[in-house]
């Protein structure tokens, strides 16, 4: 296969040439992007096909979410559905014209065949060009009157019945038995989470938080768990959590991260606290680059058997027989290792229609430490003790297995998300690693993906370089990160990052007549849509998280232009919250920050001083989501925040010792030195 970029040189000869472009859309771990390579791509017939009649072009959708944003929508009007590989027939202008999903090689499964459907579509281009072309000039024009956003209604973009009105729709498709909102495959769409928690705080209506809490229990319990190593598998195709396609995704893993973390804030329960820990750990020890920032993702296929090295299968690397862990065990752990986690001597998959689980088990927590030690009449205590001497047995023994695929990647918005998550969980469970984590990945992202002449975010970095200009998921998510790392560490540096980061998202996204943030530069004429995305799906959406940082921002620096700009994105979106709540939770807990009245929470001292330290430690374990934090520990940062907030002017900086002022809209309250005093203040 002659394979290009996505770039001029492709589109340049597709002109020349007077032919049609093929567009692949995939990333590196996409399980049936690796079955169209191996049936179709690597196919001698297939191949000599398209290198004759089209100019194919390859793209990673992590790398270019603006082209996949753009063709994606195309596919899903036209076809009602989507998802990779994408295949899109273009215009040499990249205009689509004919698109789909996967295609096998012949006709299969109710699927035409992919050499069928390139022969038709190049007789089609040969006699009937001028038709093609003016049909994809016309699909491009309703393509962009539908993602059209602009203010279509008067008053305020939203309020307590917005909120309400959406809580109604998730609790109407929530799984009551299992977690989770609507049935198989079950996916992870923690946004969702963050709402409900959110309104939670707000209405003190508990139904919601429990809502949250099953789901992670569930979630925790399941097979999409990696009991073992730690880390979420990208989804359940059952309804149970219990079947999961294998991959593992680094944005997965930091929200869920963040999701275990505020359940355990609002309830005190170590159980998410522990959740959190497992997550937090595996990101450490298999997605972390040598120089600090965070790998993409691991494949849900591997080698089945060191000496078959091509013969993969999905999930093979995290599977197990009862054979396997009974040489590995002695008993009696052993078969208090198989019954904690559901293992049988055939297989605990029920349903494997492609035979890939014969003879293998997933691991799932069938029964609880304290089920297991009643069951086999020992102590709890030492009963945990001796599965988990069980698990670090079996872990090393798999750690000598051929891992699966690491796309090692690093991506800003994905390194955002992460920073985010590893900054609270070092401030929340008070682990120092976490907290590390998160301030050498932002060191690593200003150090190699940030151009301060021009204050631009790049990207992409892999093997020694950075490329490929910033989208608003970079600078809104990694400004999300900067802002959480503050407020775990207060290192000023982050905090004025982030402004100016926002100022520069501003100047490249924003639209300023119409409101919130298109995802890409107006200057990209390869372009033929400006999205501006609103899904909050597997990812949040970037103006999502541009509103939630703006209103933080707005409260932190009390500057007009980022209220005003907040302001703008939510009257664009009013209508997608009133009539469609459900399609933007993570909007719906920027909302929920502003109905919540937000704290200014200004904390006055020396940042390391035991007086300090605990203040912080009442701040951390309780969820008050509306709320801001700043630090004033010199006479030199009380100056500069006072530009913004002038009552920080007269605050006291004790020598000693650590004070706290909860303000709201500025008017302060009395300041406190007492934790429990502080604690009743912000709760």
């Amino acid at each position: 296969m002659d394979w290009y970029a996505w770039g001029e040189e492709a589109f340049e000869k597709a002109r020349l040439g007077n032919k049609a472009i093929f567009l692949s859309i995939g990333y590196s771990t996409c399980h049936w992007c690796h079955v169209m390579e191996r049936e179709s791509f690597e196919n001698e017939e297939i191949a000599a096909l398209l290198n004759r009649d089209y100019v194919a072009i390859k793209v990673d959708r992590e790398e270019r979410p603006d082209v996949d944003r753009i063709y994606m929508t195309f596919v899903q009007a036209t076809t009602g559905s989507g998802g990779w590989p994408m295949s899109v027939w273009l215009t040499p202008e990249l205009k689509p014209f004919f698109g789909g999903t996967y295609f096998p090689p012949e006709n299969r499964w109710g699927h035409p065949g992919f050499g069928s459907i390139l022969t038709q579509i190049a007789q089609a281009w040969a006699g009937d060009r001028e038709k093609i072309e003016e049909s994809a000039r016309h699909v491009v024009e309703q393509l962009r009157q539908q993602v059209e956003v602009a203010p279509t209604r008067t008053g305020a973009a939203f309020d307590a019945g917005t909120m309400e009105s959406a809580f109604s729709i998730f609790r109407r498709s929530f799984d009551s038995r299992l977690g989770g909102f609507g049935g198989a495959p079950k996916f992870p769409r923690v946004s969702v989470h963050h709402f409900l928690l959110r309104y939670y705080a707000r209405t003190k209506n508990s139904e919601a938080l429990e809502m949250v809490l099953l789901t992670l229990r569930e979630m925790a319990r399941g097979g999409m768990n990696d009991q073992l190593g730690g880390g979420f598998h990208r989804y359940s195709v059952d309804d149970r959590w219990f079947v999961p396609h294998f991959e593992k995704m680094l944005y997965d893993q930091a929200q869920i991260a963040i999701s275990y973390l505020e359940a355990f804030q609002a309830t005190g329960d170590r159980q998410y606290a522990d959740a959190a820990r497992c997550i937090f750990d595996y990101v450490l020890r298999d997605m972390t680059d040598a120089g600090g920032g965070f790998h993409s993702a691991e494949d849900a296929d591997s080698v089945i058997a060191p000496e078959h090295p091509d013969l993969k299968g999905e999930g093979a690397f995290y599977i197990w027989s009862l054979q396997e862990i009974h040489a590995l065990l002695s008993q009696p752990a052993a078969a208090w290792f198989c019954y904690r986690y559901g293992v049988r001597e055939v297989s605990n998959v029920e349903s494997d229609p492609h035979g890939e689980f014969t003879g293998k088990n997933i691991l799932y927590q069938a029964h609880t430490v304290d089920e297991t030690a009643r069951h086999f009449s020992q102590p709890s205590g030492e009963m945990r003790t001796a599965l988990d001497r069980a698990s670090a047995v079996l872990l090393a023994a798999r750690s000598q297995r051929v891992r699966p695929l690491r796309d090692d990647k690093i991506l800003t918005a994905w390194n955002g998300l992460m920073i985010s998550a590893f900054a609270k969980g070092g401030a929340v469970l008070e682990d120092a690693r976490y907290a590390e984590a998160a301030r050498r990945a932002t060191e690593f992202v200003i150090g190699r993906m940030y151009h301060a002449p021009s204050g631009r975010l790049l990207r992409r970095y892999r093997d020694g370089g950075a490329a490929i200009p910033g989208f608003l998921d970079d600078y809104a998510m990694f400004v999300q990160g900067l802002l959480d790392l503050y407020e775990a560490q207060f290192d000023r540096r982050y905090l004025e990052l982030a402004v100016r980061l926002t100022e520069k998202q501003q100047e490249l996204f924003e639209d300023t007549d119409s409101g919130a943030f298109f995802s890409t530069e107006g200057d990209d004429r390869r372009l033929v849509l400006r999205v501006k995305e609103d899904y909050d799906g597997a990812e949040p959406s970037g103006n999502s998280v541009a509103v939630a940082n703006l209103v933080r921002l707005a409260q932190m620096t009390n500057r007009a232009a980022f209220r005003g700009s907040a302001e703008r994105t939510l009257a664009a979106f009013a209508s997608r919250l009133q009539l469609a709540p459900a399609g933007v939770p993570q909007m719906l807990a920027a909302c929920e920050f502003l109905l919540g009245e937000p704290r200014e929470i200004i904390l006055a001292g020396r940042g390391e001083s035991p007086e300090m330290r605990a203040l912080l430690r009442q701040l951390h374990t309780r969820f008050v989501p509306s709320r801001v934090v700043l630090l004033v520990d010199s006479a030199e940062t009380q100056q500069a925040l006072a530009a913004g907030i002038p009552s920080v002017a007269s605050m006291n900086l004790p020598p000693n010792g650590a004070t706290a002022y909860v303000c709201r809209n500025y008017t302060c309250a009395l300041p406190v030195s007492e934790p429990a005093q502080f604690a009743e203040l912000i709760q």
